[in-house]
């Protein structure tokens, strides 16, 4: 009969499933992918739907920070079409997992019209299927733009008392960050970040320059100007330690992002 031979290992004969076994005594250090690439949001409804007046600008900072060696990968939210076809299909009662399918499509258009108008810098659209391309387009010098919703799909969890998927745009930007190792996943919305109320509202609402997610979720206010699933999974993360919410209608505040500056309100692990 013939040997059996194994090859040492630390996970020789281990199921890996129970306390105490070889599996435990791994040295697991996960490596961070791409941590100096800055992984931005432009906002849907904050800034897209607002039209060329609060994009363009915006886009030029972007295009600056690249002609500076930094490497930027630039994410769509919906805006208003994403949250028509969420009340719609949440109206005719259809499941999560479809609702969320639905909803990748305005992302995506918002995404390859992104990718028109920096074509001429090295914009380039990018799918989910693509994703371990993007070292090769940022050593290109190219600008990857992707939606920023996650590929959850059909497999989407439902949130109690709503059919609304939880994971949408800004949630696929913070999970990309932490996939790439980014220590900061960057927003850019319409307003100077995150305030105690909704400022569009509320005039007397009072800015946040810096909060950590506990504290934030802690204080459970009416309205937050990221979704809260993100600000729950912060602590979580091993790698995007920071969410950086900043106004892009302010001029410099993007390229001052891009630097590293601590401009906006910053919420962290």
């Amino acid at each position: 009969m013939t040997e059996r031979r194994t090859i040492a290992s630390a996970l020789a004969g281990s199921t890996m499933t129970g306390p105490g076994g070889p599996g435990d005594r791994v040295d697991y250090r996960p490596t961070a992918v791409m941590p100096d690439v800055k992984v931005v949001k432009i906002g849907g409804q904050s800034i897209l739907d607002r039209g060329r007046a609060a994009l363009f600008p915006i886009l030029d900072e972007i295009v600056a920070a690249r002609k500076l060696g930094i490497q930027v990968v630039v994410l769509a939210g919906g805006g208003t079409r994403a949250r028509h076809i969420y009340s719609i299909a949440s109206e005719l009662e259809v499941p999560t997992g479809v609702v969320a399918t639905l909803g990748k499509y305005i992302p995506m258009q918002n995404a390859r019209m992104l990718q028109m108008l920096l074509a001429k810098h090295g914009g380039i659209f990018m799918l989910p299927d693509d994703f371990e391309k993007l070292p090769l387009y940022l050593q290109m010098g190219c600008i990857p733009i992707m939606s920023g919703m996650p590929p959850f799909g059909y497999w989407e969890k439902r949130e109690e008392g709503s059919r609304i998927p939880p994971h949408r745009t800004d949630a696929g930007v913070f999970l990309s960050a932490e996939f790439l190792g980014a220590r900061r996943a960057l927003f850019i919305k319409d307003e100077d970040g995150l305030y105690t109320d909704d400022p569009k509202k509320n005039p007397s609402a009072t800015h946040i320059k810096r909060i950590s997610a506990a504290e934030l979720v802690a204080r459970g206010l009416p309205d937050l100007v990221l979704e809260r699933i993100v600000i729950e999974y912060l602590p979580r993360a091993q790698w995007c330690k920071e969410l950086q919410v900043i106004n892009g209608l302010e001029p410099g505040q993007v390229l001052a992002a891009l630097q590293g500056q601590d401009v906006g309100s910053i919420i962290h692990a």
